[in-house]
């Protein structure tokens, strides 16, 4: 069985974006040597970042094969639009991975967003008001089916009569993660979820989204610390200060200047610096740290974070 969570985490969000699976298994890898705790993958089929014919790989067979194939290190998928399948199906594919992982996986689920699979594809999408009742029962079938139990569920979108799902997850309770921000979805992660997930925001914003947590927890009668805070950013960090305008300039002509990554930015500077940008979030209570990693990998970055930013938050998440 996998040892305790410790108090904090830190992980590298890969993605799937890219030409060959042994890029990926390589990132993993290096990511796993370098001490991080976990590594995610999305759930989109054709994602926006990348252009049309830009390259991704499936999640759920990806995520299989990159725990089968790493030893230590958690693996994640953050996070499954719930339109793409019926819930008992994305149960079953769940505990599955966590058997092949040995008890190494974490499942996400959100109201899912820009796909350009709904157009290539013709993959339907739900208005948002009917996606947020489909989280809301998503959970719900996922919690019943990953008790190992014998589950019925009738809900608006979906029906389980006397469900059972056997091999059950090898974790009690495989960890869920609900990612989104808006109250209908913290709603959700108070009810439900064991981890929430959410983009970088800055810190007044954040403690607001925090403080809703605290309120839709009272409201469900959860004990708040029961549940894990991730954040996912990026950052790009450099040994030397004189090494960032050549950085940034490499950076700017890979993503032009009205990309969606650059709000998802921390920080351009050194790891001193990213340690002191990430501190306010530790204080609102962040325990999963998720460095962006998409390709092009920015090995300097990746390396700099976790040998020297990692250590100066790691000492405050020694369990007592």
């Amino acid at each position: 069985m996998p040892s305790p969570e410790p108090a904090l985490r830190f992980g590298v969000h890969s993605g799937q974006q890219y030409e060959t699976y042994d890029a990926l298994l390589t990132l993993w890898r290096r990511a796993e040597d370098l001490g991080y705790d976990w590594c995610s993958l999305f759930d989109h089929l054709r994602p926006p970042m990348g252009g049309p014919d830009g390259p991704c790989f499936e999640g759920t067979t990806l995520l299989s094969a990159l725990t089968a194939q790493t030893g230590r290190i958690r693996g994640a998928l953050m996070v499954a639009p719930v339109a793409w399948r019926h819930p008992a199906m994305l149960a079953a594919l769940a505990a599955t991975i966590d058997h092949v992982g040995a008890g190494r996986v974490e499942i996400g689920i959100g109201v899912g967003g820009a796909d350009l699979a709904h157009e290539q594809y013709g993959i339907a999408q739900p208005d948002r008001a009917e996606r947020l009742e489909m989280l809301e029962e998503t959970a719900a079938v996922l919690r019943g089916l990953w008790s190992g139990e014998e589950f019925s569920y009738a809900g608006k979108h979906f029906r389980i009569t006397r469900g059972h799902l056997r091999p059950a997850p090898v974790q009690p309770r495989l960890p869920l993660v609900v990612g989104g921000a808006s109250p209908p979805v913290l709603r959700v992660v108070a009810r439900h979820g064991d981890v929430w997930n959410s983009l970088l925001t800055d810190p007044d914003r954040y403690r607001r989204r925090v403080e809703q947590l605290d309120r839709e927890c009272a409201r469900a009668g959860r004990d708040r610390a029961e549940i894990r805070v991730s954040m996912t950013f990026r950052a790009l960090l450099v040994d030397d200060p004189a090494e960032l305008p050549g950085r940034l300039d490499r950076l700017r002509a890979v993503f032009p200047p009205d990309s969606p990554v650059w709000p998802e930015y921390l920080v351009f500077g050194t790891p001193e610096q990213c340690v002191e940008a990430l501190l306010p979030y530790r204080e609102l209570g962040v325990t999963d740290f998720v460095l962006g990693a998409r390709p092009p990998v920015d090995w300097d970055s990746v390396t700099l974070f976790a040998e020297r930013v990692i250590p100066h938050l790691r000492p405050a998440s020694t369990p007592a």
